[in-house]
């Protein structure tokens, strides 16, 4: 039997959840690398329950970085980060830059992570090449996680100011290939790769910290992300503020709706307590 203050109570409940994912996403609205969260219901006989909240995966419009050091990353997977425990971690947001080490880091320290590359631009598992092909082939099969990453460093030569003694600048390409330019420009060489990995279930990355994603069993091994990397740009967020706007005021009605039962249904409860004690 569907008891409707059992429902009340229940559609209360959920509608908090809804209403916090909500305004979660608004306040995150502009936050560069937020990934949006969804919210959907499913129901039961005696009321509904909140389904497990999920995130937006969609592509978030690109934006000028602080520097031409950032990277966008525009198609499927995550930039991936090593921390001082060795630990890896995952993340769209791509604002980038080398320290005084001549290291690639995030924002908060953590070293981005790439392929060590010949000067054909193949892709270094120690000493032996790796071909290309290949490396993108065993993609769905995990291969790419058996290739180690490195941590990308661009020390400067202090005896004549190079990047790593011989190339006067640097530039990432579209296919996420770092170059040193020598010769005025003349002379290119591949020396990193950055490093794009995804998942078979990217929705069950958990969230260590915002922006930042770890695997688990349900989200499976890292496999080869595929998409272009842009220079001097960073992703915002993938919140559609509209839409969430929208969803704000369902909820809000929602909740009003839930309240007002529950409301009715102490008062009813009171009256039959007080015509009993009579």
């Amino acid at each position: 039997m569907r008891d409707a203050f059992i429902n009340a109570l229940n559609t209360q409940r959920i509608t908090n959840e809804w209403v916090n994912d909500i305004a979660q996403n608004l306040v995150n609205a502009y936050t560069p690398g937020y990934r949006e969260k969804k919210f959907t219901f499913k129901t039961f006989l005696d009321g509904s329950i909140a389904d497990t909240s999920l995130r937006n995966l969609g592509q978030g419009k690109s934006s000028p970085g602080t520097s031409d050091e950032n990277i966008f990353l525009e198609g499927s997977g995550y930039f991936v980060l090593r921390n001082d425990k060795g630990r890896l971690v995952y993340t769209r947001l791509g604002e980038f830059k080398f320290d005084g080490e001549g290291v690639y880091r995030s924002k908060d320290g953590q070293a981005v992570q790439g392929y060590i590359l010949n000067d054909k631009g193949e892709i270094m598992n120690g000493a032996k090449p790796v071909d290309a092909d290949s490396f993108v082939d065993t993609a769905f099969d995990g291969g790419a996680a058996s290739v180690p990453t490195t941590n990308i460093k661009l020390w400067r030569d202090p005896s004549n100011g190079k990047y790593l003694g011989k190339y006067e600048e640097f530039e990432f390409k579209d296919d996420g290939i770092l170059y040193g330019k020598a010769d005025g420009g003349k002379v290119t060489t591949p020396l990193y790769k950055v490093a794009i990995i995804n998942f078979h279930n990217p929705q069950e990355l958990f969230e260590v910290t915002e922006g930042q994603f770890i695997e688990t069993v349900e989200s499976g091994k890292p496999v080869v992300g595929r998409g272009e990397v842009r220079s001097g740009l960073i992703e915002l967020s993938n919140v559609d503020f509209d839409a969430n706007t929208s969803y704000y005021q369902q909820a809000q009605m929602q909740l009003e709706l839930a309240n007002q039962l529950i409301k009715s249904h102490k008062q009813l409860l009171q009256n039959a307590i007080e015509l009993m004690s009579n």
